[in-house]
């Protein structure tokens, strides 16, 4: 047999598992993204993947478990990444840290997931914002999977104004995160407000303005007080 074709692997079952799963997760992600936890059921999650809905009960002991999956899979990836950016940041600076370099270490990072991720990570960014404001269970999600470079976010702005009240600190992230979080929505607002000329989903937009204009903010409400 010439050296160049080899014979096809077949893939392990542990392989078409992984497979299995991963297409579950693509399609329920998409489809929490659009209708929410609430709007979807696991039949719908099995036709757009293309199979029998008995076999998702077999990867997944109901809709919350796979609802909660989903969440977890990209949670991980942008939480690490932004913990290592902060990280890198105050080595880099000495413990030295700037408001707007530690909100562009925090910000930039994580969207630029969205802007090179391509329609999945947008479908994530969407679900996030949904997860964000939803009390009853949301709130938990969030803590689980994102206080820990939260807070390291929030020791940098703590280095970086050492006279600010630690209140108007925590208030300055509640205002970071909660333009983050529309901005992730995609809700389409923006564009219809400016005629066309913001698009909601112009995350690289978003990446020129944010940290900037967030610092200006907490340098506001600082140094008022």
């Amino acid at each position: 047999m010439p050296e160049d074709i080899k014979p096809k692997r077949r893939s392990t079952k542990a392989e078409q598992r992984a497979d299995m799963i991963e297409q579950i997760l693509d399609a329920a992600e998409h489809l929490f993204s659009k209708h929410g936890l609430y709007g979807v059921t696991l039949k719908d999650v099995a036709q757009r993947v293309g199979v029998h809905h008995t076999l998702l009960n077999y990867y997944f002991e109901d809709k919350k478990k796979l609802f909660d999956a989903v969440f977890a899979r990209r949670a991980s990836v942008t939480s690490e990444r932004r913990m290592t950016a902060l990280d890198e940041y105050d080595t880099a600076t000495n413990g030295k840290p700037t408001i707007e370099g530690a909100l562009h270490a925090f910000l930039d990072t994580d969207l630029d997931l969205y802007i090179e991720g391509g329609e999945s990570w947008k479908n994530y960014a969407a679900l996030g914002a949904q997860v964000a404001n939803t009390p009853e269970w949301g709130a938990e999600l969030m803590d689980k999977h994102f206080d820990p470079v939260v807070l390291r976010l929030i020791g940098l702005l703590k280095k970086a104004l050492p006279d600010c009240a630690e209140e108007d600190i925590f208030w300055g992230y509640h205002f970071v995160t909660g333009a983050l979080l529309l901005t992730l929505a995609r809700t389409g607002r923006i564009d219809k407000l400016s005629g066309g000329l913001c698009k909601s989903d112009d995350f690289v937009a978003v990446k020129k303005r944010m940290a900037a204009f967030m610092a200006a903010g907490f340098l506001a409400i600082c140094q008022k007080r």
